[in-house]
C-alpha cells in the first residue's frame, strides 16, 4: 500500500478535527518510536511516517492502537491509498504484494479477486471507510466487483483509473466501478476537463474528492 490516512469523521468542527488528527498523530509517533526506534519517526515530504513494516496489517494495527490510545475509537477512521498499478503485472494479470523485496521470488503474486478479498478482510477488521486506487487503472471488472460488494459502506475512490478524464468517468459510471473520484485541477488545460467531470459525476451521485 502506498499510504494510510486517519480521517476524523466524528469531529463536529474543523478545530475539533485538527485536534483529533494531531493527538492521534502524536500517539502514533510514540508507538512507532517504541516499536521501531527513533529513526522510524522521521517523516517524508508529506509528513507521513515510514517505519520498516513488513505487511499491511501491521500498519493498520499501528493506526488502530493510536486511535484507541487517543480515545477516538469510532470518531477517527482510516483511509487507504493503495496505488495498485505500481505492483500490477500486465503480463500475467497479477498483483505482487512483495514487489519491493529485492529477493522477491514471485510467491506473493495474487489475482485481482484475491486482492479484493484482502481488502474485504481489512474492512471487516479495521475502521476503514475509504480505499483509493485498489486495483490497476485498467482492471475495470475487479473495481466493479469491489464496489458492488462493499461500496455501500466504503468509499471506492478512483484516481489513476480516471485521471480526471470525462470519457473514463463516463465508463466508470456506466460500469459502476467506483462511488467516489479524485479531481486534480493541476493546470489550466485540465480545468475544462475537471468542470466536465464534476457535472458528469454529480449527475450520477459520485462523490468528488
Amino acid at each position: 500500500m502506498q499510504e494510510f490516512m486517519i480521517l476524523p469523521t466524528g469531529a463536529s468542527s474543523f478545530k475539533e478535527a485538527m485536534k483529533m488528527g494531531v493527538e492521534v498523530y502524536h500517539h502514533l509517533k510514540s508507538i512507532i518510536k517504541k516499536k521501531y526506534g527513533q529513526d522510524a519517526t522521521n517523516v517524508g515530504d508529506e509528513g507521513g511516517f515510514a517505519p520498516n513494516i513488513q505487511e499491511n496489517k501491521e500498519s493498520l494495527e499501528l493506526l488502530k492502537s493510536a486511535i484507541e490510545k487517543a480515545g477516538y475509537t469510532g470518531k477517527v477512521v482510516i483511509g487507504m491509498d493503495v496505488a495498485a498499478s505500481e505492483f500490477y503485472s500486465e503480463k500475467d494479470k497479477t498483483y505482487d504484494l512483495n514487489f519491493k523485496d529485492d529477493k522477491n521470488d514471485g510467491s506473493h503474486k495474487i489475482s485481482g479477486d484475491a486482492l479484493k478479498d484482502v481488502y474485504k478482510s481489512f474492512v471487516s477488521e479495521y475502521p476503514i471507510v475509504s480505499i483509493e486506487d485498489p486495483f490497476d487503472q485498467d482492471d475495470w471488472a475487479t473495481y466493479a466487483k469491489l464496489t458492488e460488494e462493499i461500496g455501500q459502506n466504503v468509499q471506492i475512490v478512483e484516481d489513476d483509473l480516471l485521471v480526471t478524464n470525462p470519457t473514463r468517468v463516463a465508463k466508470a459510471i456506466s460500469e459502476k466501478t467506483c462511488n467516489a473520484l479524485l479531481l486534480k485541477d493541476e493546470s489550466f488545460e485540465v480545468s475544462a476537463n475537471a468542470d466536465c467531470v464534476v457535472i458528469t459525476s454529480r449527475g450520477e451521485s459520485l462523490e468528488g474528492l
